[in-house]
């Protein structure tokens, strides 16, 4: 006789399935961006995340941290490590000498708007693949359907 898993045990099977297509696509997506521009799945996600600040509006360190899912102490040794690649640009805030903006530079935009269609036919790859194993299939399709909602 055989036993139905229980709601917490079930849940814990979908948590491992997410976990391990997410980590599956990061790796897709981090071994294409590595090769073809020379920028991890982090590096990659911290410049969208900053090229998508409005004009005159800056995100706190904090919140670029929780954005990329770093700490803020890897969030700023991150940073310094592209600026360093002249990929961003630090400033202090006129108004508040305390506060520090990171901006993306103009070499950062290029390499972002280079490495931007790679990243999306990584993604694109990675999801077909997943979609063939009838573990992440029912996954797949709701990120899917989330993207066209």
């Amino acid at each position: 006789m055989s036993t139905a898993a229980s709601p917490s045990t079930a849940l814990a099977q979908h948590w491992c399935a997410l976990s391990a297509l997410h980590d599956g696509i990061a790796d897709h997506i981090g071994r294409r961006l590595e090769a073809e521009h020379g920028l991890s799945v982090r590096e990659f996600s911290l410049l969208t995340v900053l090229d998508r600040q409005r004009p005159g509006r800056h995100l706190q360190m904090r919140q670029v941290a929780q954005a990329v899912v770093l700490s803020q102490s890897a969030t700023t040794r991150l940073v310094a490590r592209m600026e360093d690649r002249g990929l961003l640009q630090r400033t202090i805030c006129a108004d508040d000498r305390r506060g520090i903006y990171t901006d993306v530079t103009e070499s950062g935009r290029k390499l972002l708007a280079d490495a931007t269609p790679t990243h999306d036919m990584a993604l694109a790859e990675a999801l077909e693949e997943a979609r063939r194993n009838p573990e992440f299939t029912p996954l797949v399709e709701v990120l899917e359907r989330i993207g066209t909602e």
